[in-house]
């Protein structure tokens, strides 16, 4: 077994010629030194930063060592010190289990969005997520799969339309996590995921590098079912109801095609105007059962849209509301949390920004990536069917949840950002 490398931090630029003004960390004879700059949110960032540097340069161990090792900082050098399959092995210098909790959180929700569409579908998607909370708390558990054609015996067209051209059936997975002991209690929270386990774009196909990656759009899913998680060993105690919209979309002659026309539980009626927009359809239906369901909060989340990802590019999530206050809250918590989050537009009106002639709204713009103001539309379009027209509901756009290549800060694949926000959502209850 190697040993591991020291880490430590220093108030104080090297004045050798070890040192260099481009380098996260520098080497010395005790190990690595890290030097903090003038304010915590770019220390916090120049230590994610040493963390990958290390990593690029072979180290698999290290140990955080002397003064000035707070949680925060503990947990930046772990998100940079983190291979895409999480083989590094850190010896915290405080708060280890905390961390290791963490850390270990983490790494389910990369890890679920960095397999392969071979070893996640719909089906063991939806078992693994299963398995990982039960585990927590499983007095506390318990789950029902709606899968295949029984979606239609329950209104959720959505679910079933994207999915029905794979020969892994499209499913609806609702974990009850109640430890109030009290089976009539009320729902405090619903966490709402997009479980797009494979998107090939339908009819309105990817081209071959857009489509490489979209074993990640699922992200949504792996981000509330991490948060649940985390939120669960952080000793939450009430209940929250986690509903993930699991499909594959694929093509066949069965598949849903452009001019469509869905009928939801609610009678929106909505024609498909891109298959590629799928996203926004099996939402549509975790949305209107949170309103079910009765839920005080709803929050959902996806990697729903690339022009979030043009409007805060990959090193921020997207957020959008309806509600003033609980948006500000948000963003409060996502600071907390140092999650990077801002905030983009959603008015009321959105929801008429894609017309149609023949239903109630389009899924989209019959444009590339639904035009301008593509993501405030793409909340418009589900503040439809968002409980009490949006009035308790959070909508995360996770535009930072995978990078498609290693950078500066993560390492490639996902990043598990924004977890930790949601978690401090429920918590905060």
């Amino acid at each position: 077994m190697s040993t591991a490398l020291s880490v430590f931090l220093s108030t104080e630029k090297r004045a050798d010629s070890a040192w260099k003004a481009s380098a996260a960390a520098v080497f010395t004879e005790q190990g690595a030194s890290i030097t903090l700059a003038a304010n915590e949110a770019d220390s916090l960032r120049k230590i994610q930063k040493a963390g990958r540097q290390l990593d690029n340069a072979g180290v698999k161990q290290v140990q955080l060592s002397g003064d000035g090792w707070n949680r925060e900082r503990q947990w930046a050098f772990s998100k940079g010190f983190t291979d895409t399959r999480s083989r590094n092995h850190i010896s915290w210098a405080s708060d280890a289990s905390e961390l290791d909790q963490l850390r270990d959180t983490a790494a389910w929700v990369r890890e679920l969005v960095n397999l392969g569409p071979a070893d996640i579908y719909p089906e063991s998607l939806a078992e693994r997520v299963i398995s990982k909370l039960t585990s927590l708390a499983p007095q506390h558990v318990t789950s029902t799969v709606i899968k295949g054609d029984d979606l239609l015996k329950h209104g959720w067209v959505g679910i079933h339309a994207v999915g029905r051209a794979s020969k892994r059936p499209p499913l609806m997975l609702i974990v009850d996590y109640n430890p109030t002991g009290n089976a009539n209690a009320p729902v405090t929270a619903a966490l709402v995921g997009k479980g797009i386990t494979f998107d090939s774009g339908g009819y309105s196909i990817k081209a071959n590098e857009g489509m490489y990656y979209m074993k990640c759009d699922m992200g949504g899913a792996a981000t509330v079912a991490g948060a649940l998680a985390h939120a669960i060993t952080q000793g939450l105690n009430k209940r929250v109801q986690l509903v993930l919209c699991c499909a594959e979309n694929l093509i066949d002659g069965h598949a849903f095609k452009l001019g469509d026309v869905l009928t939801y539980k609610n009678g929106t009626t909505v024609e498909i105007v891109n298959t590629d927009a799928e996203g926004r359809l099996v939402l549509a239906d975790g949305l209107l059962y949170a309103g079910e369901v009765g839920a005080e909060l709803v929050i959902d989340a996806a990697t729903l849209t690339g022009a979030a990802q043009t409007a805060v590019g990959t090193e921020y999530n997207a957020l959008f509301s309806v509600n003033d206050e609980l948006a500000a809250a948000a963003l409060q918590l996502a600071s907390t949390q140092h999650e990077p989050l801002w905030r983009l537009p959603l008015q009321n009106w959105h929801r008429d920004n894609c017309p149609s002639a023949f239903a109630d709204t389009a899924n989209s713009r019959p444009v590339k990536g639904g035009g301008a103001g593509g993501a405030s539309n793409a909340a418009g379009f589900l503040l439809r069917f968002a409980p009490n027209q949006g009035a308790q509901w959070l909508h995360f756009d996770i535009a930072g949840a995978y990078h498609a290549n290693a950078n500066s800060l993560w390492p490639t694949g996902a990043t598990a950002l924004g977890f930790r926000t949601i978690a401090a959502h429920l918590l905060s209850r």
